[in-house]
């Protein structure tokens, strides 16, 4: 312990936190004389002994009424030093303030991962003893599961509440694949389009971001939710469509957060999906289709000081796209994800966690499907890690200072089968896909944060301050071979060529503050409201997102809650946008039916343009666009508890976007052609939902959800153009309904308990068709893009799993280990949804559909120690 105790003392030293959270008032502006206090220790007056004095006991509880121990209460009164009091409780969550003079006090408990509670005007009367006070310390605001049976507190709210997914809902849930990803389309207003794309209120998951344990774990060039996290490792999934708190920034779609699970002080180990899934096709196994082991071990390594736990999964899916004759319907995707985890405590006041994860990926045949065969397809790969840290420090006043560092190196790469041209007919794709490209990308980013002891005036506030540094880079090159457009009988009618290979690369370096305020009024009314700054030396030099919401609860039973938000969200530059004008250029030219050209060869280059106030304006190549796409949104919720254990919720949510990327085919007033990247690009997205949801505790939780929408916005926007794969012909710009609008749609979810210890876990879908555009031979829109409809899609998935032992194996380690087995259903009801349309007029399948998905199995098989 020796050793341990020189790092303690080398660690206090180096990373003092008063130097951090000094400097973090310096970053944010706010500068205020208690700050300089913090951490200060103060023995007691000897003069405060004398007269006839009380002694103040109580007790800090979490929940359900366990108690706290170790949490921190400070006692303050004007018969005290001007910092008051400090003590922690103790292994029974108690504590005591001896000798307390007659007068008026008041008291603040708080704890690392709870939000703070004080008590007011604590009289102090001689003769009078006072009775003990019960501290219960809610979670964390960002922690607190808010979809609850009922209404709540307004106090207890957030203006606008998240959908939450538990570790056991993640297991028990039917998912084709246990990954986080998979569960997002059962929160409402979130899609999964045909081409696999998730899509959270209109835009898609490239505007939106992804933080696990806060650390932004996307990829740093185009911003998808590339990087696993292994299921087994998730503690809590949340989905927000509207956070109006101002410490989350670098989004303006929806918030992804994954809250990871802390390493245990005692041995834990699970072995899970231990029996790989048979490939049957034509009646008979053709070999493994699906193998996911799953590993997690927790434990400590010093007692009391240091623990850990390790996440491994392999995972090795063989999946069958309906509308491809077999075996050349396949993709194949091989990949592994591992997260590692330690937790140091160095005092019950501060907690230091440090993690590493990688996440190598292999995708062959990535985009097939019924019209895109192997041959013409591409595959995707990417190799990767990341090292982290947080480190938590609470001072004896309840004032809470967080850091995190994470570095992250993230490499992609995406070729097609070959180098021979890619043919595009009306039926569909043949050749080789025509582009390939490699990316070596990394990130790096060091965030603190300070959050105030709660301070006391008109209600209650919580202050935040914090400060974060981010720094993104890429390189790497873009390879394409020529593109022919085919009519029905085999002639080229178009050739697309490529300029040589393309040297990529570009980085952006963004500072960012905040400061937000959560203001308990009183029981039924809370306050947020707050402020963020960024800048980015590639993007918006100055831009400011102001953040509100209310929540009112108009009665003490709090069985109706109204929420209401509103605020401005920027999102981070893309990469690919600030190197636009370094892709290959683009040479067409047609010809007729007989062969012959049509005209000298068009040069298409790549350009950026901005639209001001005098018209477009071409910016010179080294001079970047200046701009940071952003998102107004605005929301308007009532929860009204019905009885019970039944929760009714009725919502509004608008968003509307700007200065999002487009790419526009355009001819330039000196002649000639361009590809243009603007920032004339918006988007607008308009939802009502209704929510019915029934909790009986783990009897049954089931969720009905209706929602209407309309999603409409700029088509060629970076994300549909060039993530995963660049399209090979690039239509003009339209503003027209989004591939991700479906204007009705209910959605079921939940679990219940049945007969002989099963639970049951359904999924129902049902929803309007999505939109699709018509083209014609040359692959030119015919008619208002987006204009045609999917039929109406509906699916049942089910999911059985159940708990056991094997009292009867002869072994007694498995004798006394508990077994969990699973079988799922996916589309109960064969219902056969398409997921592909010959949308080309040139074709004379024109209209038809195809890729007819058919019902399908999955079996689970887990050990749990």
């Amino acid at each position: 312990m020796k050793g341990a105790a020189e790092f303690n003392r080398l660690w206090a030293r180096t990373f003092s936190p008063r130097w951090r959270i000094q400097t973090l008032m310096r970053i944010t502006g706010l500068w205020r004389r208690e700050s300089l206090c913090l951490g200060i220790f103060l023995a007691l007056s000897p003069g405060m002994a004398a007269g006839q004095t009380q002694t103040l006991k109580g007790t800090v509880l979490g929940a359900p009424n366990a108690p706290i121990t170790n949490a921190v209460c400070s006692l303050n009164g004007h018969t005290l030093p001007e910092q008051g009091l400090q003590t922690t409780t103790d292994d029974r969550g108690n504590f005591s303030f001896p000798a307390l003079l007659p007068g008026t006090y008041s008291l603040i408990c708080a704890a690392l991962g709870r939000e703070p509670v004080s008590k007011a005007d604590i009289e102090v009367v001689p003769g009078r003893t006072l009775a003990p006070f019960r501290m219960v310390l809610p979670p964390e605001m960002r922690q607190r599961v808010t979809v609850h049976a009922t209404a709540g507190e307004a106090s207890t709210n957030e203006p606008a509440p998240p959908s939450n997914f538990s570790a056991q809902q993640l297991m028990t849930l039917p998912l084709v694949q246990l990954r986080f990803q998979a569960a997002l389309p059962l929160v409402p207003g979130v899609v999964r389009t045909p081409d696999g794309k998730l899509n959270i209120k209109g835009t898609p998951e490239e505007q939106g971001l992804l933080l696990v344990d806060n650390a932004d774990l996307v990829d740093p060039v185009t911003g998808a939710f590339s990087v696993e996290v292994p299921i087994d490792a998730i503690e809590e999934l949340q989905v927000y469509k509207s956070p109006y708190l101002a410490e989350y920034g670098r989004f303006s779609g929806g918030l992804t957060l994954i809250h990871t699970k802390p390493p245990l002080d005692q041995w834990h180990w699970e072995l899970n999906d231990l029996i790989p899934d048979p490939f049957i096709e034509q009646g008979h196994i053709q070999g493994i289709q699906g193998d996911a082991p799953r590993f997690y071990l927790t434990g400590p390594l010093i007692k009391n000081r240091l623990s850990f736990s390790e996440s491994f999964i392999y995972d090795l899916d063989r999946s069958f796209v309906e509308g491809l004759p077999w075996p050349h319907n396949l993709t194949r995707r091989e990949g592994v994800s591992s997260f590692t985890n330690f937790q140091y405590i160095f005092s019950p006041q501060n907690v230091l966690s440090a993690n590493v994860r990688v996440f190598p990926l292999k995708n062959e045949f990535e985009n097939i499907s019924a019209l895109i065969p192997q041959s013409a397809s591409a595959n995707y790969g990417q190799r990767g890690y990341s090292i982290g840290g947080t480190d938590h420090y609470l001072f004896k006043s309840g004032g809470i200072l967080s850091s995190l560092f994470e570095g992250t190196e993230f490499d992609t790469y995406s070729r097609g089968q070959g180098s021979e041209p890619m043919l595009i007919t009306p039926v569909g794709f043949g050749g080789d896909y025509f582009n390939s490209y490699q990316r070596f990308a990394g990130q790096q980013e060091l965030l603190e944060s300070y959050r105030f002891p709660q301070e006391h005036w008109i209600g209650k506030h919580n202050l935040q301050v914090g400060g974060d540094f981010f720094h993104r880079a890429y390189s790497g090159t873009s390879t394409s071979s020529p593109v022919l457009i085919d009519n029905m009988g085999g002639v080229t009618l178009e050739r697309i060529n490529f300029s040589g290979p393309a040297n990529l690369s570009d980085e952006d370096t963004e500072y960012e503050a905040y400061a937000q305020d959560h203001w308990l009024v009183n029981d039924f009314l809370s306050i947020d409201y707050g402020l963020r700054f960024s800048s980015q030396n590639i993007g918006n030099l100055a831009a400011f997102a102001p953040r509100f919401g209310v929540v009112y609860s108009p009665s003490r039973s709090g069985r109706t809650v109204i929420h209401a938000g509103l605020g401005t969200f920027y999102n981070r530059e893309a990469l690919l946008a600030a190197d636009f004008i370094e892709n290959p250029t683009r040479t067409t030219t047609f010809y007729s039916t007989s062969g012959v050209p049509l005209g000298p060869p068009e040069v298409w280059t790549n350009e950026y343009s901005i639209f001001g106030a005098n018209g477009q304006q071409i910016i010179p190549i080294h001079q970047h666009l200046g701009v940071t796409p952003y998102d107004e949104t605005w929301s308007f919720e009532i929860d009204q508890e019905l009885r019970p254990n039944w929760l009714l919720r009725a919502s509004y949510l608008g968003n509307q976007g700007f200065d999002e990327f487009v790419v526009n085919p355009e001819q330039l007033t000196s002649g000639t052609n361009a590809f243009l990247l603007s920032d004339r690009g918006a988007s607008r997205y308009r939802e009502i939902e209704s929510t019915m949801r029934w909790n009986a505790g783990e009897r049954a939780d089931i969720n009905l959800s209706y929602v209407h929408s309309l999603a409409r916005g700029d088509l060629n926007t970076l994300s549909e153009l060039y993530v995963p794969f660049e399209q090979p012909v690039i239509q003009p710009d339209f503003f027209a309904d989004l591939p991700s609008d479906i204007p009705n749609r209910v959605i079921t979810w939940g679990s219940f308990g049945a007969p002989w210890g099963l639970t049951l876990s359904p999924v129902f879908d049902i929803h309007d068709g999505f939109p699709y555009s018509s083209y014609n031979v040359l692959q030119n829109y015919v008619g208002q893009p987006e204009n045609s409809r999917f039929p109406l899609f509906y699916s049942l998935d089910v999911k059985i799993s159940k708990d056991f032992h094997l009292p009867f194996v002869p072994l007694s380690f498995f004798r006394k280990h508990k077994f969990r087995g699973a079988i799922g259903i996916f589309d109960l009801t064969d219902h056969k949804n398409p997921v592909d349309v010959y949308d080309n007029i040139g074709s004379s399948f024109y209209g038809h559909f195809i890729g007819f998905q058919h019902m399908t199995f999955n079996t689970w098989f887990d050990l749990i120690y």
